[in-house]
């Protein structure tokens, strides 16, 4: 990077000094832009106070879990310099909104920088278990995160949130007020009809419905709008597609050869209406011998990574068949939430942090701005 590109203040750090620090910054690669600091422009500030270097960054996508060990590793690299005993690491996080956000299309969902779908081809496949610890991976990253249950027809966002009692309220008789829980705002058909009404629409009703979820609800500033999507490729996909400029979708799948199958369908509708495919996460992918250890597949292996290598298209994740995982979405306490530091936890927080990276990198901001400053 050239000196000439950043944005001094009024207190300089001396030009040797600056060349050595920036030279640092470029050695430490991301793990999830896969570029270094100072390509990425994450570098903020950098200040120094006596010998000490305070360095603010800033991140474009939710990455809270891997600030400790990057002030670790970035504390060992540059006090190697002589000017620097020790550093002072602030990290935030800045989202990037989408350039053809949903703003354009519905005034309603200018507060969301990003809308992100989550949709498998056939049901059964973890799909709403994916959206909802996806939308909670995301908050625990660092993000403000809600989730839109889009499964008119069959909503289970209630209940795995823990919120089959609640109703929408209005402050103005005209927008709904999202639910809230661990952390989400979320929204579902399933608030305002009870009694299983949803699973009789037809498919126009049902796409109406869903404009009205969309563009009746009071959404606060979100950094990501987490859909849960219905099954298949019909109506409710293409509506959303639509009204809502989706960002990019996630497809849920499991090794079977059926699921497969349906999880092309769903690339191939998404390619069709210009939404890329962030990626596939494969669920029930192995069973891990609690006793021994021993790791099985009896739905088969690797499906989840022909199908993403065919579309070229990352494999973001693979979870393991878990008991613990369903009885907690029965509960309305999903296991992420319950337990953050688990194993399976830690698998939803990297396909958290690979989704954000990958909306950040294409929505990257070219320009640079670092401020530069030296209390002496």
């Amino acid at each position: 990077m050239s000196l000439l590109s950043i944005a001094h203040t009024n207190y300089q750090l001396s030009e040797a000094l600056l060349a050595s620090v920036l030279a640092i910054l470029s050695r430490y690669r991301d793990p999830y832009l896969q570029q270094d600091l100072v390509s990425a422009s994450c570098v903020h500030s950098l200040s120094l106070t006596g010998n000490t270097l305070a360095i603010g960054l800033v991140f474009p996508y939710p990455c809270v879990d891997s600030y400790p060990e990057l002030n670790t590793k970035l504390t060992e690299m540059l006090t190697a310099l002589p000017e620097i005993n020790g550093i002072k690491l602030e990290c935030r996080l800045d989202v990037p909104a989408n350039n053809i956000s949903g703003a354009q299309a519905n005034p309603a969902l200018k507060n969301i920088k990003h809308v992100i779908a989550v949709a498998s081809g056939k049901g059964g496949v973890g799909k709403s278990t994916t959206a909802i610890n996806l939308a909670i991976a995301l908050r625990l990253q660092g993000a403000k995160v809600g989730i839109l249950d889009a499964d008119i027809y069959g909503p289970s966002i209630p209940m795995m949130l823990g919120l089959s009692d609640f109703t929408p309220s209005s402050n103005d008789g005209k927008m709904m007020q999202p639910a809230k829980a661990h952390g989400l705002v979320a929204q579902s058909i399933g608030f305002i009809l009870k009694d299983e009404q949803a699973a009789m629409w037809r498919g126009p009703m049902a796409a109406g419905a869903l404009t009205q979820l969309l563009a009746e609800t009071d959404w606060p500033e979100l950094d990501y709008l987490v859909v849960d999507m219905p099954p298949g490729t019909g109506d409710i996909q293409l509506t959303l597609a639509q009204k809502a400029q989706v960002s990019g979708a996630v497809i849920v799948t499991t090794p079977q050869d059926i699921a497969l199958a349906d999880a092309k369908k769903g690339i191939s509708l998404f390619n069709k209406v210009n939404i890329p495919v962030l990626g596939i996460v494969e669920n029930m992918s192995f069973h891990l011998c609690q006793a021994c250890g021993h790791k099985a597949h009896p739905f088969g292996s690797d499906g989840g990574s022909k199908i993403a290598q065919r579309y070229q298209v990352p494999l973001l994740g693979s979870l393991p068949l878990d008991i613990g995982i369903g009885q907690s979405m029965d509960s309305g306490n999903p296991c992420i939430a319950l337990e953050p530091d688990t194993q399976v936890s830690a698998i939803y927080k990297d396909i958290a942090a690979k989704v954000g990276a990958a909306l950040a990198l294409a929505q990257r901001q070219t320009s640079v701005s670092i401020s530069i400053s030296d209390d002496e």
